[in-house]
């Protein structure tokens, strides 16, 4: 097998948060090139097409590119490029019809270091992984539900061709120039010998491999159809809860209508900053205004549990999934911001 085992978290020139904050650029800003998906996750909000038609301000399709370009063109406001945009929040990415032009648009702007997304890879061609490559993206992150057509039929509820899938894949691997790529798959739906076949379908194929594990990833999603373990983390080690939030004081996010929200993980939009009436809000604007200054304050004195309007008191990423565990540099990071 060629790939490493690393997972798909970037950790590219990585610098420890408490040595870091207060931050005066972003490191990460999510984009959503589209809000839809075609596929239909079994553990996923956004595959739940009834709930989308009834969830204020989800279900619109693809991001205006007029825009797009507004807000890339903004960021010229920050004193510091942005470590990495992520074209990738709540749908699927290459439903966009102009994502090769979305990732040439930021590349070119000067405003960022990186791009890169995260997809199912299902619209892949031949033709397309050429224009994406082309464009410039950075990494690509390829989520794999399945290995074989049955499986993606089963989770997904989306009918693939199984050997063009792969074929794909191998193309734009073989073709990918600068670009990094990781492929991940759930091994929750995996039996020992399924997870063995994963690794001989796509180890050849990506610079990088993993098998994660279903978490809460969206807070107050009750229709989820997959167990979720909550004594396991993400990536297989031991779940630990922690009281900060490291999310909040390295990224911000941009929905596909163009408003704001809190987290990168609120899929039915209930933390939406309110927009000005008499004025478009930069995210420069974004990352040095009052409510977000007020939501992180929160967290550095331990208060998430009074956040019960939002989902931050029952958020299972916080006890599955975090990057970084800050609690006990809290005060000091309070201090400093």
């Amino acid at each position: 097998m060629k790939a490493k085992p690393i997972p798909r978290i970037d950790i590219h020139d990585r610098i420890e948060l408490k040595n870091a904050l207060p931050l005066r650029t972003p490191y990460v800003l999510h984009i959503d090139p589209c809000d839809t998906c075609n596929f239909r996750c079994k553990f996923c909000p956004s595959g739940n097409r009834e709930l989308m038609l009834q969830t204020k301000g989800r279900g619109h399709g693809p991001m205006d590119f007029g825009l797009y370009t507004r807000i890339i063109d903004s960021l010229r406001e920050f004193r510091d490029p942005v470590r990495v945009i992520r074209l990738y929040k709540e749908g699927e990415p290459l439903l966009h019809p102009r994502f090769a032009d979305m990732v040439r648009y930021a590349k070119a702007s000067g405003h960022c270091l990186r791009v890169d997304t995260t997809t199912n890879a299902s619209l892949l061609s031949h033709e397309r992984a050429l224009e994406i490559i082309d464009a410039g993206l950075d990494r690509i992150n390829i989520s794999v539900e399945g290995i074989n057509t049955q499986q993606y039929e089963d989770f997904s509820g989306y009918s693939l061709d199984f050997g063009m899938f792969l074929d794909n894949i191998s193309f734009f691997y073989e073709h990918r120039k600068q670009c990094e790529m990781n492929i991940k798959i759930n091994g929750d739906i995996l039996t020992p010998r399924q997870e063995e076949e994963f690794y001989r379908l796509f180890g050849d194929m990506t610079d990088g491999i993993s098998v994660e594990h279903t978490i809460d990833y969206w807070p107050k999603y009750d229709a989820m159809q997959v167990e979720n373990d909550e004594s396991v983390s993400l990536l297989g080690g031991t779940a630990g809860e922690v009281q900060v939030c490291p999310y909040v004081f390295y990224e911000m996010c941009v929905n596909s209508d163009g408003t704001y929200s809190l987290c990168r993980f609120d899929w039915n939009h209930a933390m939406i900053l309110e927009r000005d009436k008499t004025e478009w809000l930069s995210p420069k604007k974004i990352w040095d205004s009052i409510t977000l200054w007020s939501f992180q304050q929160t967290f550095l004195k331990k208060q998430k549990l009074c956040l019960t309007v939002l989902s931050c008191p029952k958020c299972g990423i916080l006890k599955q999934g975090v990057p970084e565990d800050i609690d006990e540099f809290a005060e000091e990071i309070l201090d400093n911001m």
